[in-house]
């Protein structure tokens, strides 16, 4: 099976150890996203990965490839957008992508159907002919995103591959990513966790250089503290009755007020466990007491939580 593995990658700067014993691997169908704070190795990682630096110990495999003793075939079979999207500003952006062909090894007229059909797959041809100097920087990181999948790789390395794109970009950068995914392996790294759950089928926390998560978004998001809370919104009552009232559900940990007003009072109700389901309960009570129940959502934990606690508490 088509597989990138990662194995026991470090990387010293000096005294630094910017990347420490770092492993894992990724299938075929998976996209993977590489997440942490700014420092923790990820652009790092991505660069021994591709090859463009050599680690200081251990080494990845691309698709069997080993990257230090097999480098010009594992890099063959590589797509790889790398951090700030480096290009040349002098070249326009069809010149650019015809370049980048015949490095890959692409002749006529294959170049050039290939270089055509990427400039519509990355919506590029209202700018096929300008000079990338004067492209915004959206359009910049879309010809460099346009290079790392001219060749259709099997095995894709996106370093933040939506920066400095619009919403509308983002959207389509993401709608792309999605549908080349179940015949290609994908590494992805962002600071963005919208992007996580927009994209992601796995999910990597790093930070100092370690992996400190490494789980389906899903399961990350079930351990934030509000995962299965009962946020319940009620028309005027008094909060210290409710809160002892809905704090003696079995299942109920504990109850707290987030805002109250005028007519409403806004209670959040944590279960005893993440997975305790309690919203039928909570809501029953409430009726049984003739409160005037508004709305009622149950939280499924946030990803932003989560990565503060995981990676805050790395050190």
């Amino acid at each position: 099976m088509a597989m990138i593995e990662i194995k026991n990658l470090t990387k010293f700067f000096g005294a630094y150890k910017a990347v420490d014993d770092v492993s894992f691997t990724v299938k075929k169908g998976e996209i993977l996203g590489f997440l942490g704070p700014n420092g923790a190795g990820k652009s790092t990682t991505m660069r021994m990965i591709t090859g463009f630096i050599p680690p200081s110990a251990g080494t990845a495999l691309i698709g069997g490839c080993d990257i230090i003793e097999d480098s010009l075939a594992a890099r063959e079979k590589l797509g790889y957008l790398p951090e700030n999207a480096p290009v040349y500003p002098d070249m326009t952006v069809v010149r650019y992508l015809d370049f980048c062909a015949r490095i890959r090894g692409f002749v006529e007229p294959e170049r050039s159907r290939k270089v055509e059909e990427t400039l519509e797959k990355c919506f590029l041809t209202e700018v096929t002919y300008q000079s990338i100097d004067t492209l915004s920087k959206g359009f910049k990181q879309r010809v460099c995103f346009a290079q790392s999948i001219l060749h259709d790789p099997e095995y894709l390395i996106l370093d933040e591959p939506t920066d400095g794109l619009d919403p509308n970009q983002k959207h389509e950068v993401r709608q792309m990513i999605r549908q080349m995914s179940p015949q290609k392996v994908i590494i992805l790294s962002t600071h963005i966790l919208d992007e996580v759950d927009a994209v992601c089928s796995r999910a990597i926390i790093i930070a100092n250089g370690r992996i400190v998560a490494d789980a389906t978004p899903d399961a990350l998001r079930a351990q934030s503290p509000s995962h299965g809370a009962v946020c319940v919104t009620v028309g005027a009552a008094a909060p210290e009755p409710l809160i002892q009232q809905l704090t003696q559900i079995e299942g109920v940990k504990t109850t707290e007020v987030l805002a109250q007003s005028d007519g409403d009072l806004k209670l959040r109700v944590y279960p005893q466990s993440d997975t305790t389901v309690i919203a039928d309960s909570v809501v029953a009570s409430l009726m049984q007491g003739d409160v005037a129940v508004k709305s009622v959502f149950v939280e499924q934990g946030r990803l932003d939580e989560v990565f503060r606690n995981i990676t805050s508490n790395s050190h």
